[in-house]
């Protein structure tokens, strides 16, 4: 018969499996710390205290006792009968005083209680010593001797029952004040906590708020302290999130818009294209199938530089944390070479001072050529393109690219580098709308600016200004 064992795995037990830690709160850390500083404060203030009144207490015991002690010594015998004993032992009723023989013989008022004596004592009767000063445990009292005559010893003993109790007493009463402070300090530290973190409670509320809803309306600040600079932070950064909301919703509405049109002329045409191939129905002529395969081209082209211009816009978009020397006249240069390939009959008048900075080499070659694109769409043929860069003295250099076309219209001249936006003259020509978009983002992206005006030709004069410095 085979036994069967059954295996247990001891860490799937309940009381084995490892409980998540309770994390303690930053109010409960803050009260916990205002306490804990005020207890080591008390502490250290009543160990002080206490050690001060300990020691003071004992050495006014231990100076009084010697006080009485040689005033003992000094006081003159009193004879009763044929008895004679010291003047002493009628005034120190408050104390236990008695004599000691030299043979250890103790001597003590009738009525009056025996002070303790051992052989410190006795070597004071004998000579041995001068004088003894200790604390006997049995009886709880200091003990004193000095010499009185030759052969004895005066003792007197006093109780240490009152300072102890004075000092039990203080103790009691240190302790009452510091454990009363403890708990003033943790409430205070809780007072605190709840009216200093209630900003931060309500960042946390905003910021679930924020996660749950999307919503990004900023959050009322109140006071001028750290906290109210982080909760102003806190709305600076929901406002930038906003804004690149917004402008994400902006570029995908216009992208639709802008799209929508090649999209159904082109989707017009390859219907035309379609229904002229099937069966039994009216043939197109060689010019009518050439025009639709070339509006079909340039649709594609139109679709073509839309994408890449969209694309473009996002990825200067993303955050670039690394950035490398540039010299700004090579990449003009570059740019030139790229423009030229497209010019035809379109000349250059080029004049460059060297400038460099720190920043991307491909968005500012982009930018460039898209200013030199747009001179050379709208600049008649035989005509000259003016490309100036020099430096303002500043610390900023500008590039200057002037066409001689029909120029740009007042009313026109704040919006030609928003997203989408082509003037009435520049709707008939081929173009996606986005690069002076893209040159403005590039050129704020480097902490520069762009200007748009009139050239002394009469045509347009665009600008890009970008900080650096001479090469």
């Amino acid at each position: 018969m085979t036994e069967t064992v059954a295996v247990v795995d001891v860490s799937e037990r309940p009381e084995n499996k490892r409980r998540p830690k309770r994390r303690i709160s930053l109010r409960a850390r803050v009260t916990l710390l205002a306490a804990a500083c005020v207890a080591g404060v008390m502490a250290l203030v009543s160990l002080g205290a206490y050690i001060t009144v300990d020691k003071n207490l004992y050495q006014q015991v231990d100076d009084n006792l010697q006080v009485r002690a040689i005033a003992a010594v000094q006081t003159p015998q009193l004879q009763q009968g044929l008895q004679q004993f010291p003047g002493a032992f009628l005034t120190s009723t408050d104390l236990q005083i008695g004599l000691l023989d030299s043979d250890g013989t103790p001597y003590f008022p009738r009525g009056g209680r025996k002070p303790p004596m051992s052989q410190v004592e006795l070597d004071v009767a004998q000579g041995k010593t001068t004088s003894s000063l200790r604390t006997d445990s049995r009886t709880d009292t200091r003990v004193i001797a000095l010499p009185y005559a030759p052969g004895e010893a005066m003792v007197l003993a006093q109780s240490l029952t009152p300072t102890e109790q004075t000092l039990k007493e203080l103790a009691v009463v240190l302790a009452l004040i510091g454990g009363g402070g403890i708990i003033i300090a943790a409430l205070a530290g809780t007072a605190v906590a709840r009216t200093g973190l209630r900003p931060v409670e309500r960042l946390t509320f905003a910021t679930e708020y924020v996660t749950r809803t999307g919503d990004l309306r900023p959050i009322p600040v109140s006071g001028d302290d750290e906290l109210a600079r982080l909760t102003t932070s806190f709305n600076t950064m929901l406002g930038t999130v906003a804004e690149s909301r917004e402008r994400q919703r902006q570029l995908v509405a216009d992208a639709g818009h802008e799209l929508r049109t090649p999209l159904t002329s082109l989707r017009t045409n390859l219907e035309l294209l379609l229904s002229a191939s099937r069966a039994g129905a009216p043939a197109l002529s060689e010019q009518d199938r050439a025009d639709i395969e070339t509006d079909i081209k340039a649709q594609l082209d139109e679709l073509t530089q839309l994408i890449g211009d969209l694309v473009e816009l996002a990825r200067q978009d993303e955050p670039r944390t690394e950035f490398e020397r540039v010299e700004l006249n090579e990449v003009v240069e570059r740019a030139l070479d790229r423009a030229r390939r497209r010019a035809n009959d379109i000349e250059f008048d080029v004049s460059l001072q060297p400038w460099v900075l720190t920043g991307d080499h491909s968005a500012l070659e982009r930018a460039v050529l898209n200013l030199l694109d747009n001179a050379v769409k709208f600049s008649p043929p035989g005509s000259t393109v003016r490309v100036r860069m020099y430096p303002l003295g500043d610390g900023t250099a500008v590039i200057e690219v002037a066409d001689a076309g029909p120029g740009i219209a007042e009313a026109d001249l704040p919006k030609v580098f928003d997203r989408f936006y082509r003037s009435s003259e520049a709707r008939t020509l081929p173009g996606s709308g986005l690069g002076l978009s893209i040159v403005k983002q590039a050129a704020q992206r480097h902490g520069g600016e762009v200007y748009a005006g009139r050239s002394p030709e009469g045509g347009a004069l665009l600008t890009i200004r970008l900080p650096g410095a001479p090469a």
